[in-house]
């Protein structure tokens, strides 16, 4: 697009810096920006337009412009506004999708910019008058003022009658709860801006007579009761212009042109060119990179123009530029290449600021098109993962509890089930979960999810549940497990019996014969070993393995790996062969007979396997038809109050999809969330590739975890409220706010392995070595220590601390939760054991005994207290509230006291001393330096560095080789 100052208005220097809403009125053919205090206020005689500027998880912008015409709008206003939208895109590089908007027939993504509603005035409101207002929309509101008259009112929508003193909503009797919840927020809205939150609120039930006085006084304004005729209201406009035929248009010479074509295809569209694209409700206006300014102005005009031929004014104009194209206008195509945020022309925004630099005006915050180089964000879990942990193998019908040892090493050709507990908001949560292995069968595949369903089901979907494919596990998988292996072959039924049928070679793991495995991991927080086929090809430059035969094993260090992938390889092969001298080899200095074992030396990769990032989340409304047919609708700019309890929505951040299933969503539909999951899946709703076999997290209302809350500001209590999405707005508006309402109280989830976290605060794990055990491989003094922690199987690895358990108080049993506050009822849990009991006891398990560590004695009673020859707190059972938690644990995040301490200087701390300080606790070297060195080296004291995140701790650790 070629760029001159004259086309640009001096009022958009500057725009489009920061996320948020600008918005400009037309006055005399000139957009004034309009104070922010005004924002949502529209008057109907007026052009307005609207940018809204959107912030990636990239740090890039995307910006969404709307021009707003009111129904008393002058026609060279609204051309003049049309123009200016070009021209407020083109200083901000191209980059935007611009929006058409008429009065009435807005789009819900520019209402959402509004929450709760736009209410268009004809003039400046200065004294109170009796108002009544249509509403409809059951994500949106549209809002439309109508006669206060009984004529007005149906049985089909939502009304509001406004009055001096007291605020009424008509509830239609055709009309959803959905749509009448989402009235109340409009009502609020008026309240709070027209009577200051003075006002009354009553709300009318269509169809009830006289019963109450606040409905007598409503049908007093109309001069009292009377039924309303049985009439229905249809928009057949709609559906007729979505029944028209998709056309495309060329724009020459002001003209448009059609575009003869069999199919639509991506190649149909020129970059000098600007096109049209009727698909009926709306025209699409697409415009090439190398157009000028005159030529997107000539294609504006060309579409409002086509639009009163066709006798359409009311269909929506949607204008966007090459690169920048709208999921819906994609979709219209048979084919488009996929193409990301960072393939993206990103030089727009800098040609356009060097441009008007020169012309003199301000420029600022124009040329960041991208931010610049940043250190790749550190994965989070977001859940405290020292929970307890147990894993059942799926074979055929049947499951079997897996011992500890065997937990989280998992064959490519069986199914798992999963169940974490741990603890979240001063309770217990549980996360019931599927593995399913490449190489396994659909038997044991349908077994394994409709057992895990069953699981939930059972527990009145007090869990959140998760379906996971081998090789796409999210890293929280990963952080529960810790140390994860994934063998070669199977050892269900069902796969013998399928190898056995295609006569295929069984190359189930043994650990006599050859094997390769592939280690990869950000820390000992999450690690993994990935067996692969035994053949040079299998090698990667960015990873460490481990080879073993017989008695060979060799540890193979690719040249692009770091210090921290060796100590990972360490680890691990105290998991693969913890009793074994191992030979180190560096990449192009391998011995003869490491080539031997994997049949000769061949080229490898080198880049490491891309994983694919978490992208910006989108918010669906979902519904299944009677003919299994799944339709989304998109909710934009979305928060907590968009999730209404009747109904379930998909967020999709493209790594993993989460199902939320609101309380009041019947039986049967919250047992056939996971398949409407898959369904998502295979529409690729967005357009961007979605694998199958993306992980699925079903989200059921009052159990969201917070790896699913972090994506809204969440407020706990508002899903631990009774009713349907009506009543509880209802209650809120008039109770004066959520602390005067009755919240449910969260039932404790039962353990289905006969273990919960607070019965076992400690992770289980495949790691069997201890500390006393030789070690036949150097490492250094840090490692060795850290490791030493890290095998104990009564003490947590301290380098994984729970982000939840740390702030929370391990004495006393009283406390306020997140859910709903007061003391926890012991006779609740008394009463429920022995349903509990009954409930678990179909569940195949070994005894308490063999699950739990030697070191720890099991007492079965009900009140029993946790003995261990750790400290653990022990908090008798008729007052505990929060789980037992190891005291040494319950002050990780705070800063230690200097008493008794002895202080050493900084040289004989770090874990490269040639001088190392005696007898310290090598996992926090850190205490031992004095307040004045510490803040020397770390530029903060030591109650600030403790309240930092544990990451964020050791990663400053490392850095100064204290860690």
């Amino acid at each position: 697009m070629s760029v001159s100052t004259k086309d640009v208005d001096l009022i958009f220097q500057g725009v489009g810096q920061k996320a948020g809403i600008e918005v400009w009125r037309i006055e005399n053919s000139q957009p004034v920006a309009v104070p922010e205090s005004s924002y949502g206020k529209f008057l109907t005689r007026e052009s307005y337009m609207i940018l809204k500027t959107n912030a990636s998880k990239r740090g890039t912008f995307r910006y969404d412009i709307h021009y707003w015409i009111g129904k008393d709008a002058s026609e060279d206003e609204a051309e003049v506004a049309a123009i200016k939208t070009l021209e407020l895109d083109k200083v901000l590089g191209g980059r935007s999708v611009q929006y058409r908007e008429l009065q009435g027939y807005e789009t819900e993504r520019f209402l959402s910019c509004f929450k709760p509603c736009i209410m268009p005035e004809e003039s400046e409101r200065r004294e109170h008058k009796n108002r009544m207002f249509v509403c409809k929309g059951k994500h949106v509101v549209r809002i439309q003022e109508v006669p206060c008259a009984r004529s007005s009112l149906t049985h089909d929508a939502v009304f509001i009658f406004d009055s001096k003193n007291k605020i009424f909503q008509f509830n239609g009797l055709n009309t959803s709860i959905q749509e009448r919840a989402k009235a109340l927020d409009v009502v609020k809205y008026i309240n709070e801006t027209y009577h200051e939150s003075n006002c009354k609120i009553a709300a009318i039930e269509d169809g009830r007579l006289m019963g109450d006085a606040e409905a007598g006084e409503f049908w007093g304004f109309f001069g009292g009761f009377a039924p309303l005729p049985r009439k229905t209201t249809v928009n057949d406009a709609q559906s007729t212009t979505d029944d028209l035929p998709i056309q495309l248009f060329c724009v020459k010479k002001g003209e448009a042109e059609r575009v003869p074509a069999d199919s639509l295809t991506k190649k149909l569209l020129q970059t000098h060119s600007c096109y049209l694209l009727d698909c009926g409700s709306e025209i699409h206006v697409w415009m090439g990179r190398s157009t000028s300014m005159q030529e997107r102005k000539s294609a504006n005009k060309v579409a409002e123009e086509y639009l009163r031929g066709q006798d359409r004014p009311k269909s929506i104009i949607i204008r966007m530029s090459e690169f920048f194209e709208t999921v819906s206008f994609r979709s219209k195509f048979d084919s488009w290449p996929q193409l990301s945020d960072e393939l993206a022309p990103q030089d727009g925004r800098g040609k356009v600021a060097a441009l008007l630099k020169r012309g003199g005006l301000d420029v600022k915050g124009l040329i960041k098109n991208a931010p610049e180089e940043e250190e790749e964000e550190e994965l989070q879990s977001y859940i405290d993962c020292s929970g307890a942990l147990e894993v059942w193998r799926v074979n055929g019908q049947e499951k079997s509890l897996l011992a500890d040892t065997d937990q989280s090493k998992f064959y490519t050709g069986d199914c798992y089930i999963f169940q974490y507990t741990y603890t979240g908001e001063g309770q217990e949560e549980s996360l019931i979960g599927t593995w399913i292995g490449k190489e396994s069968v659909k038997e044991d595949r349908d077994s394994a999810l409709s057992q895990a369903n069953k699981m939930v089901e059972s527990i009145k979907f007090l869990a959140t549940q998760a379906r996971v494919y081998e090789g796409n596990e999210p890293f929280l998988f990963y952080a529960i497990f810790q140390s994860f292996m994934v063998l070669k072959g199977g050892l269900s039924n069902g796969y013998k019996k399928y190898i056995s049928e295609k006569g295929l070679p069984d190359e189930t793991y043994k650990e006599d014969g050859i094997a390769l495995f592939r280690v990869q991991g950000s820390g000992p927080e999450n690690m993994q070993s990935i067996q692969v086929d035994p053949v040079a090809s299998s090698l990667n430059s960015s990873y460490c393995y481990i080879l073993h035969k017989d008695s060979l094993v060799f540890t193979w260090k690719g040249s692009q790996t770091s210090v921290e992938d060796h100590e990972l390889a360490d680890r691990q092969l105290d998991v693969i062969k913890p009793d074994m001298q191992t030979r180190v080899c560096k990449e192009r200095a391998e011995s003869d007979e490491f080539w031997e074992i994997l049949g000769g030396r061949t080229e490898h990769a080198t880049q490491k396997i891309p994983r694919e990032t978490e992208r910006d989340p989108h918010l669906f409304s979902c519904i299944v038809s009677k003919g299994e047919d799944l339709r989304v609708t998109e909710i934009y700019h979305f928060n907590q109050d968009d999730l209404m309890t009747e109904d379930i929505y998909i967020l999709d951040c493209h790594t993993e999809i989460f199902l939320w299933v609101g309380q009041e969503v019947n039986t049967k539909d919250k047992t056939q969330a996971l398949t409407i999951g898959e369904k998502y899946l295979e529409c690729d709703v967005l357009l961007v590739g979605l694998f199958l076999q993306t992980p699925i997290f079903i989200i059921f209302e009052g159990s969201e975890p917070p790896f699913f809350t972090r994506f809204f500001k969440w407020d706990p209590k508002k899903s631990a409220m009774h009713g349907n999405s009506f009543q509880r707005r209802l209650a809120i508006i008039k109770d004066g706010g959520l602390s005067t309402m009755n919240l449910k109280r969260k039932k404790r989830a039962p353990v289905f392995g006969g273990r919960s976290a607070s019965e076992k605060p400690q992770r289980s794990r495949s790691v069997s070595f201890g500390s006393d055990r030789p070690r036949a491989r150097g490492r250094s003094p840090a490692f060795n220590a850290l490791a030493s922690k890290f095998g104990n199987p009564v003490v947590r690895n301290l380098s994984t601390p729970p982000a939840l358990l740390s702030k929370l108080s391990s004495g006393g049993g009283s406390g306020s939760g997140g859910g709903g506050g007061g003391s926890l009822d012991t006779s609740k849990i008394l009463s429920k054991s022995k349903a509990i009991a009954s409930l678990t006891a179909s569940f195949d398990k070994p005894t308490r005994e063999k699950l739990l560590p030697r070191s720890v004695k099991v007492n079965t009673s009900p009140t029993a207290k946790f003995e261990s020859n750790s400290r653990v707190n022990v908090i008798p059972m008729s007052s505990r509230r929060y789980s037992p938690t190891i005291k040494e644990d319950s002050k990780e995040n705070e800063a230690d006291t200097d008493e008794g301490l002895t202080f050493y200087p900084y040289d004989r701390l770090t874990t490269s001393s040639t001088d190392p300080a005696p007898d310290i606790d090598v996992t926090r070297r850190e205490i031992y330096l004095s307040k004045s060195e510490f803040r020397e080296r770390f530029n903060m004291t030591k109650e600030a560095f403790y309240k930092m995140p544990k990451w964020r701790q050791n990663k400053m650790k490392t850095s100064l080789k204290l860690f």
